[in-house]
């Protein structure tokens, strides 16, 4: 896999974002024009901006240890494509209280980046993984506790 600018400024967002809580990071790799597709995060400049810095720090609050490889890339023009891995372990609340429990994902994510900054962006995390895996699926299938 080649390593381009474009490919950077998405490493860049995992490795120094999402894995470490840094929102500050979106300021410097996102265009202050960003347009956002990704479910629960859509939006346009500064409210994109808000949506993903508080997904950083969601994501890092729930699974601290969080870790990100790019495993795969594509790139055609101003859009790079990236198939990303996570791992790491719920330590944290998320939907309830910590599971503890490791977690395994993939995320696929197209961005377009300009002048080494994302001016659009869709993302598709495997949320299902990610929710099945940390327990919030055991939860909810549960049966409610009988009252006294």
């Amino acid at each position: 896999m080649a390593t381009t600018a474009a490919l950077d400024v998405l490493r860049r967002m995992f490795d120094e974002g999402f894995a470490t809580g840094n929102d500050a990071i979106v300021d410097e790799l996102c265009s202050p024009d960003l347009v956002e597709h990704q479910f629960g995060l859509t939006g346009s400049g500064p409210a994109a901006l808000a949506s993903v810095k508080a997904a950083i720090r969601d994501v890092h609050r729930a699974m601290p240890g969080l870790r990100f490889d790019i495993e795969d890339s594509a790139e055609s023009g101003d859009r790079v494509w990236v198939r990303v891995h996570g791992r790491g372990r719920a330590t944290g609340p998320f939907f309830g209280p910590p599971s503890g429990r490791p977690v395994d994902f993939t995320v696929f994510d197209l961005a377009r980046v300009v002048d080494g900054r994302i001016v659009e962006h869709w993302g598709v995390p495997d949320r299902l993984a990610i929710l099945a895996q940390t327990g919030v699926l055991d939860r909810l299938a549960a049966p409610p506790l009988a009252g006294p």
